[in-house]
C-alpha cells in the first residue's frame, strides 16, 4: 500500500470522504476516544458514516466530572457504541500508593503503563482492527507533525485522522455546525505538558 500516494489523493477531501474511504475497505474499524476537546468532531463525523462502530473509550480514571458529564451527553447524542476500558488498578488505590507521580520521577512510566497504555492495549488486542480512526492533527507534537491523514504501523493496521490538517478554528465552525459541545476542562494525569506526547502513537509507521 502506497500511503504517501494515499494521502496525496487524500488531502483535498472532507473528512466525511476520508472516514468513507476507510470505511470502504475496513473489515474491522474502530474509533477510540477519551472525551478530551474536539473530540466530539471526530465521534460525530465517524458514527455518521458507520453508526454502529466500535467506539474504545480509555478512561484512566482521572477524568474531570465536568468530562464525565460532557462524554455521557455525546454518547447519548450520537448513539454511540462504547466499548469502556479502564486501569486494573483503581485511582484511589493509586493515589494511595503513589500519587501520580512527576514526569521527571522513575515512576512516571509505570504509572502510564498502568493508566493509559495497558487499557489501550488491552483494547486493540480485543477488538484487532484494521483501521484505527483517531483524532490527531498537525501540529499538537512533534511525532504528530511527522504523521499525515493516514499513516501505517508496523501490524499492518492503518490509522486515520480525517481532521489532521484542520485548524481548531475550523473545528469549532464544524462543531458548532453540528450542534456539537466541546468539553476544555479535560486532565491527562500522563501528560502534564500540554504538547506532550501520550504514548498511543509511538508507533513504526511505513511511508
Amino acid at each position: 500500500m502506497d500511503i504517501q500516494k494515499i494521502n496525496l489523493e487524500l488531502r483535498d477531501k472532507s473528512p466525511s470522504e476520508i472516514v468513507a474511504w476507510a470505511i470502504n475497505f475496513a473489515q474491522k474499524p474502530v474509533v477510540t476516544t477519551n472525551f478530551r476537546p474536539y473530540e466530539a468532531a471526530i465521534l460525530h463525523v465517524v458514527s455518521r458514516v458507520k453508526p454502529d462502530i466500535d467506539v474504545v473509550w480509555c478512561d484512566t480514571g482521572y477524568n474531570t466530572p465536568q468530562t464525565y458529564k460532557h462524554a455521557e451527553r455525546i454518547i447519548q447524542q450520537l448513539k454511540l457504541n462504547i466499548d469502556l476500558y479502564v486501569p486494573k488498578q483503581t485511582a484511589a488505590y493509586r493515589d494511595a500508593i503513589f500519587g501520580i507521580p512527576d514526569v521527571d520521577s522513575p515512576l512516571h512510566q509505570v504509572f502510564t503503563e498502568q493508566v493509559k497504555l495497558e487499557p489501550f492495549q488491552r483494547a486493540m488486542n480485543h477488538h484487532k482492527p484494521d483501521v484505527w480512526f483517531t483524532n490527531l492533527r498537525k501540529g499538537q507534537t512533534a511525532l504528530r507533525d511527522s504523521l499525515d491523514i493516514v499513516s501505517q504501523g508496523s501490524d499492518g493496521m492503518l490509522k486515520v485522522s480525517p481532521f489532521y490538517h484542520w485548524s481548531d478554528e475550523q473545528l469549532d465552525v464544524y462543531m458548532e455546525e453540528h450542534q456539537l459541545e466541546n468539553e476544555f476542562k479535560y486532565f491527562d494525569p500522563t501528560k502534564v505538558h500540554a504538547n506532550r506526547e501520550c504514548g498511543l502513537h509511538v508507533t513504526t509507521t511505513k511511508n
